[in-house]
């Protein structure tokens, strides 16, 4: 109660001050912190008057600046300062005592703090029996509560026997109990204090039944286990904590149950699921076994065994991203378009599997991206070089520690859609060892009458993998295992020739790289001169990948004049490049070859595009040995022994005397020793070179030639016409001698290609040697072997 000299001092009206979480009671001492810049005004004002104020509860703890009425309760305690700190930065620490409960009658300011008008409550009651009873009952639970908690000290009892009235009593024993603020709210509301005696009670009891039973948990798991399993008891304190306050692990299995409903689930997964969930259900969760169980449920909720993403059907929209993205390759537009269209007429069929196979730098990773793109859908990329592990695509069971899905199933949840763009990357470089082979686990995988059941080790259960649109990537196809190759829609991406790659640059590759280096049009330009030069002597590839490196070159260097202050456009030149590239590493070396006995032009393919292969002879003075050289494979020397045979047999209509082939050996060179080759298509080639080099007839120096030679002179097709012609263009070659059987090949060869090139096509070496050789009165200086 407030002495009654106090309560005449105080005037009509005080400061307020909103309180975040506290509630404050009459006989409470408590320290507050201030920070709040009308909170600090607040408390200057009332330290300069009477240090005095009204402390009052804010009903959203979050709010920063709380408006009068309706952010504040209307009744708070008045409360004195016992103790007051000001630190540098402004904020204020306070001890503070409760005086007496203060309803706010009247708010009369509010800035620049709060202030109102107020009412005391008459707080005194009659002690009667009945009332003295209950201050007994209360002051009793709570000596019990006291012995009971480690928290409240003994000290507490003492000053609840020693309560005179029942006000005293009620304050005391409500801010020893732990409560939220809001029903603490509630008993500050209460003016009646027999009232909250009796409000008091049940909340007493339940607190003292809790430590009751905690205390009761802990003599019996004392009794009954040994200091080595001392964690055990604490979580069994825990959990007998959790459910007597309703808060069991059985809340979480009905939670799982429920997402379980929710995830659309097919019926053998759903009760794969629920059989799951009544094993977690009777497993303690401090186990071992709990967490993967766990883990597996989580697998199975969030797989999107139901969720995919529209497809844009728009044929018009898709080709028109895919020209943006991708310069050229037809073929392979047109495959896509024709699956849009399939798609468009009927909805469930299934999706192809396609298998881009190319050199590299051609595009096939970034095409799978402007196909995601066309079609509306999710990207995910996987690369397979060298995977070794059967797991990688199957994953592991989950008997194993640390088990997981495999990769498919792992993209899938990445992407959260069950119809993805799905790109496996270098599926040529899988990998076979102890731990499996990766490449027949692709087999369901990429079957479209398997994948549909997709049996991942570690889920057990089916998934459905028919509506992804799985694209693969590979080099060559050689090593691919047959099954799986057979499972593929291949689609080559040959190379680019020079005129191609010019317009790729100018499109593609100079914008990009200007963009990556922070550079502008306005800094750079690169002449179609020089972007040439780029192409044919800078770069040797079947793609655009060093192109591209090269220019990123160039935007390093003009970046770094820009950095430095220098003004002006850089414009690169033909001229130009040698100082900012440096000296050409590749040199044309076939147009710079003069017509030649023994030595023949011939194309090969690598996996990186096409070449222009040299086949040298020579002649010695021997007894009929040959020999052969250059790191060639067995299939090449074979076809340099067919290709002698051949020759000898010719030995008269080539004029070739009787004994000469045992008086001489002969020696047959592939330059680029280093390079390890292999192959029928250099037959023809070795087949000039030798005719050549016994007959002293020169051969054409701008012919090349490719195709397989048997015995009897008949000339076989071969296989990357493309390529090979693309190679002999970008070397200046003007003629080339293909088998008749690749003429329909020439199809895949671009118009300025083969309008540049003068093709002779045909059956047997005879046709061969009448085109490639020159006649003998060429002169010495270019028939010198």
């Amino acid at each position: 109660m407030i002495p009654a000299e106090l309560r005449q001092q105080l005037p009509q009206e005080l400061p307020v001050l909103a309180l975040k979480e506290h509630v404050i009671f009459p006989f409470m001492v408590t320290p507050l912190d201030v920070g709040r810049p009308k909170s600090i005004r607040a408390v200057d004002a009332a330290a300069a008057e009477h240090r005095i104020f009204i402390a009052v509860l804010q009903k959203d703890k979050d709010n920063p600046d709380p408006k009068p009425p309706e952010d504040l309760y209307s009744v708070g305690c008045l409360v004195t300062i016992l103790r007051m700190m000001r630190h540098p930065e402004g904020r204020i620490q306070l001890v503070v005592r409760g005086l007496a409960r203060a309803r706010i009658e009247n708010w009369t300011q509010s800035d620049p703090y709060l202030k109102a008008t107020y009412f005391l409550p008459d707080e005194s009651v009659e002690k009667t029996i009945e009332v003295e009873a209950l201050m007994n009952s209360v002051a009793s639970l709570f000596r019990r509560l006291v012995q009971l908690s480690p928290h409240l000290p003994d000290e507490a009892a003492l000053l609840a026997s020693a309560a005179e009235t029942p006000a005293q009593l009620a304050d005391l024993v409500v801010t020893a109990v732990e409560m939220p603020s809001a029903q603490r709210q509630k008993f500050l509301e209460t003016f009646d204090p027999v009232q909250r005696l009796r409000d008091i009670l049940p909340a007493l009891s339940h607190e003292i039944q809790v430590l009751e039973l905690t205390q009761s948990i802990q003599e019996q798991a004392r009794q009954e286990l040994d200091k080595a399993q001392r964690e055990f008891i604490l979580r069994q304190q825990l959990r007998e904590i959790q459910k007597e306050l309703g808060e069991t692990t059985e809340q979480e299995i009905e939670q799982l149950r429920q997402k379980v409903e929710e995830a659309g689930l097919p019926e053998q997964a759903k009760e794969a699921a629920f059989r799951e969930l009544d094993r977690l259900s009777k497993m303690h969760p401090s186990s071992a076994e709990y967490t993967v169980s766990r883990t597996y449920l989580d697998w199975l909720i969030n797989l999107p065994w139901s969720k995919v993403t529209e497809d844009n059907m728009d044929i018009s929209n898709a080709q028109r991203v895919l020209d943006e993205d991708h310069y050229d390759l037809d073929d392979v537009k047109e495959r896509i378009l024709e699956f849009l269209a399939v798609r468009k007429l009927k909805s469930d069929t299934k999706g192809p599997i396609l298998c881009f196979v190319g050199p590299p730098g051609v595009g096939k990773t970034s095409l799978g991206q402007s196909i995601a793109r066309a079609l509306g859908r999710k990207f995910i990329r996987m690369s397979l070089g060298g995977v070794r592990d059967e797991a990688e695509i199957r994953g592991h069971r989950r008997t194993y520690v640390g088990a997981l899905p495999g990769r498919i199933i792992q993209g899938l949840r990445q992407t959260g859609s069950k119809n993805p763009v799905f790109m496996l990357d270098e599926v040529d470089k899988l990998g076979i060892d102890f731990r499996g082979d990766p490449a027949s686990a692709l087999l369901e995988v990429l079957d479209p009458e398997q994948n549909h059941t997709f049996s991942d080790h570690y889920l057990e259960v089916p998934f459905d993998l028919s509506q992804v649109l799985f694209i693969c990537t590979a080099n060559i196809t050689d090593t691919i295992p047959p099954a799986l190759l057979d499972r593929m829609e291949v689609l080559r991406l040959p190379g680019y020739s020079q005129e191609e790659k010019l317009q790729i640059a100018k499109r593609f590759l100079i914008s990009r790289n200007l963009k990556e280096h922070g550079l502008t049009e306005e800094h750079l330009e690169i002449t179609d001169e020089a972007l040439k030069v780029i192409i044919t002597d800078y770069t040797r590839e079947a793609g655009v990948r060093n192109l591209s490196r090269q220019i990123a070159n160039i935007c390093r260097k003009t970046a770094r004049s820009v950095a430095e202050g220098k003004v002006g456009k850089v414009v690169v030149t033909a001229e130009s490049l040698a100082e900012l590239l440096g000296p050409p590493p590749f040199v044309r070396e076939v147009t710079d070859r003069a017509p030649r006995v023994g030595v023949a032009r011939g194309l090969a393919w690598t996996p990186f595009g096409g070449t222009v292969l040299f086949v040298e002879t020579t002649k010695m003075p021997g007894r009929g040995n040959l020999t052969i050289t250059g790191h060639l494979g067995e299939i090449m020397k074979e076809s340099a022994q067919a290709a002698l045979s051949f020759v000898r047999s010719r030995s008269e209509q080539l004029s070739i005397p009787e004994d000469f082939f045992s008086r001489i050996d002969i020696h047959i060179h592939v330059p680029a020793g280093a390079i390890p080759k292999d192959g029928p298509s250099a037959g023809i080639t070795m087949a000039t070179a030798l005719a050549s080099l016994v007959t002293g007839r020169p051969v054409r120096s701008d012919l090349a030639m490719t195709g397989e030679i048997t015995l009897t002179g008949r000339v076989l097709p071969v296989g990357g016409i493309k390529e090979k012609v693309l190679a002999a263009k970008e070397a200046g070659i003007k003629a080339v001698i293909l088998p008749t059987q690749n003429q329909k090949d020439l199809t895949e060869v671009p118009d300025h290609i083969k309008d540049a090139l003068e093709f002779h096509f045909v059956e047997n070496m005879d046709e061969v040697l009448e085109v490639a050789l020159l006649p003998q009165e060429v002169p010495a200086a270019a028939t010198a072997s």
